[in-house]
Parts: structure tokens; C-alpha cells; sequence
């Protein structure tokens, strides 16, 4: 547990209560007449209905994972230790692999140990980090990509003023605020769920601790967390997108206008790794978090879930190398310089 979220739950004094433990709660007024203990564990049933196909979902996800964190790993090293790379976008393209590593280290690893074990324990705590991180890094790499959708839009449009207007501390400013969102959600959402009094089933239909399936183990009425649940997903998916689609729409409407083919060229293969994955992640993102409630399918959501916990963190990687000249450069620049070392 984090040490503000275990500080403010302490203070709250909850009860995370479930009838077969044996830890004791503090008694509030509604439960006076009966003694309740404390919820401990949490089981996932994520993947309890695909038992057989239990090692292939373990190689998948595990091949998934080792790319992820290979291809986003790379990225970090190639943005610290090539020159070519130290620009604005390579400084919010190392802060965006930077969360994808946490995005899949919190979810993948916990996911491989179910498959392979067969144990879909986990204990509260855990689901607490779990939880918590998850829309830390989650609602980081919402600003981030609007960050960049920002970036990509002085680069473009505003060509002589972008050195000036991006400068080193216009972009540690904008990539610090992201992260200050970040927290800032993680630590208010983490707070208002785990104060909640848990004392009924400690059982949910995902493979990871996501935020609508742990509120409703809630044994209290939820409505005003949903409310601000679904506040805060508008706010941490929509204004960005919108941001990002008006930078693009100017973006496009400059390239238009540009005289020579090559230029044009050239403008669009810097975006275009930047909005596929803006396509991908907020695609999968709406489609899991912003819909009817009437259209809510636990087997659609848990298919999402995997494409974008999953899935996406490997290929953002994939997508920026193979569609960016600089990071191949530098890359084989570096495979160069190591064969020359060990040659010599």
C-alpha cells in the first residue's frame, strides 16, 4: 500500500470485512448487531471458464509481455544514450515507454503466476497496488499522449518558434504535470474505493483489479463512487482525445498547405507513429470504460482489458521503431559501436 492511501485509510478507519476470516473490524453503527472480519483475499476469475487453454493463454501472455518490456526498455536506453535522440519528442516518447513498463510490470507478471499455478488469489493489499498503480500509469499516458499531440503541433505548425516555445523547461513542465494528474486521480480514486466497507463476496470476473469489478464487492451504495468513477474517465479520456484531435485537424490542415510532396511527406510519417497509437489506446479505452451500462458484457470487457494491459504496451514499441527513421538509426548506431568494442 502506498504510504498515503494506507495514511488516509487508516484515518478513515474501513472495514474490509468477509465472514471467513479472522481478523477483526472495527464495528461502524450499521453493523453493530453482528461481528464481521476482515476481507484478506481476493479471488480472479478472469480466466476460470478457460482452464484448458490455460498454457496457451501463459505463452501468450508471456511472449507479449517479453516484448513489451524488451521493446519499451530499448526505447528508454536509445532516448538517455543517443544525442540525436535528446529533442521534446523523444523526451515524452521515453516518459510514455517509462509508464507502459509499469502498465504491464503491475498486471502481467500476477497474471502469469494465476495461469501457471492455478491459484487466482490475491490478497487485498495487493489489489489495493494493483489497482492503484494501474490508474496512475493509466491516466499518466492520457496526458502523455495529448503531451505529445501538443508537441507534434508547434514542430509542424509553428517550425521556427519550436525550439523557443519547447524548450528543456517547457517540456519537463509538461511531462511533471502529467505525472501530477496521474497521482493526483490515483491517490482520490485509491482513497474513496478503499474506504469503503468490503463484507460480502470477494470474488470478481476479471483477471486484474479494475475499477468497477473491486467496487462492486462494496457492501454499501456505490452510487456516488460510480458517479465520480465515471466523472473522472470522461475527464482522463475524452478532453484528451478532443485536444488531440484538434491539434491533428491543424496539423492536417497545415500539411495541406504545404508546397513541396516531400515536406508533406515528411510531416505526416512524424505523426503517423503517434496516431496509431493514440488510435489504439483511446479506442480500447472508450470502448471499456465509456458505453451504456445495457451494453456492459463482462466477456467483451475482459477481451478489451487483455488488448490494452496487454497487447498495446508491446506493440507501441514496434509501431515507433518501425515507423521512425531516427530510433532505427540510432539503434544500429549503437549495435555498431558494441561490435566495434568487442571486436577490437
Amino acid at each position: 500500500m502506498s504510504p498515503l492511501v494506507f495514511l488516509f485509510t487508516r484515518l478513515a478507519m474501513p472495514s474490509f470485512c468477509n465472514h471467513s476470516s479472522f481478523l477483526l473490524c472495527p464495528q461502524d453503527s450499521i453493523m453493530k448487531k453482528e461481528n464481521w472480519t476482515c476481507l484478506t483475499e481476493i479471488v480472479l476469475l478472469g480466466f476460470s471458464d478457460f482452464k484448458t487453454m490455460r498454457e496457451l493463454l501463459f505463452c501468450l501472455v508471456l511472449i507479449f509481455y517479453l516484448m513489451s518490456l524488451m521493446g519499451n526498455s530499448l526505447i528508454l536506453i536509445l532516448t538517455i544514450f543517443s544525442p540525436n535522440l535528446h529533442t521534446p519528442m523523444y523526451f515524452f516518447l521515453w516518459n510514455l515507454s517509462f509508464t507502459e513498463i509499469g502498465y504491464t510490470f503491475i498486471i502481467s507478471p500476477k497474471m502469469l503466476v494465476n495461469l501457471l499455478s492455478g491459484n487466482q488469489n490475491i490478497s487485498f493489499w495487493g489489489c489495493e497496488c494493483q489497482l492503484s498503480f494501474f490508474i496512475l500509469f493509466g491516466v499518466t499516458e492520457c496526458c502523455l499522449l495529448c503531451v505529445m499531440a501538443y508537441d507534434r503541433y508547434f514542430a509542424i505548425c509553428q517550425p521556427l518558434q519550436y525550439p523557443y516555445i519547447m524548450n528543456l523547461r517547457e517540456c519537463t513542465m509538461l511531462a511533471a504535470a502529467s505525472w501530477v494528474i496521474g497521482i493526483s486521480v490515483c491517490v482520490g480514486q485509491s482513497i474513496s474505493i478503499f474506504t469503503l466497507p468490503f463484507c460480502g463476496s470477494n470474488r470478481i470476473s476479471h483477471f486484474f483489479c479494475d475499477l468497477m469489478p473491486v467496487l462492486r464487492l462494496a457492501s454499501t451504495n456505490t452510487y456516488k463512487n460510480e458517479v465520480a468513477i465515471a466523472t473522472v474517465t470522461v475527464l482522463v479520456i475524452l478532453v484528451p482525445l478532443l485536444l488531440i484531435l484538434f491539434s491533428y485537424i491543424l496539423i492536417i490542415s497545415t500539411i495541406f498547405t504545404m508546397p513541396l510532396a516531400k515536406n508533406r511527406n515528411k510531416a505526416f510519417s512524424t505523426c503517423s507513429s503517434h496516431l496509431t497509437v493514440v488510435c489504439i489506446f483511446f479506442g480500447t479505452g472508450i470502448f471499456t470504460y465509456i458505453h451504456p451500462r445495457s451494453q456492459y458484457s463482462m466477456d467483451s470487457n475482459r477481451f478489451l482489458a487483455v488488448l490494452y494491459t496487454v497487447v498495446t504496451p508491446s506493440l507501441n514499441p514496434i509501431i515507433y521503431s518501425l515507423r521512425n527513421k531516427e530510433i532505427k538509426t540510432a539503434f544500429m548506431k549503437s549495435v555498431t559501436r558494441k561490435h566495434i568494442f568487442f571486436t577490437e
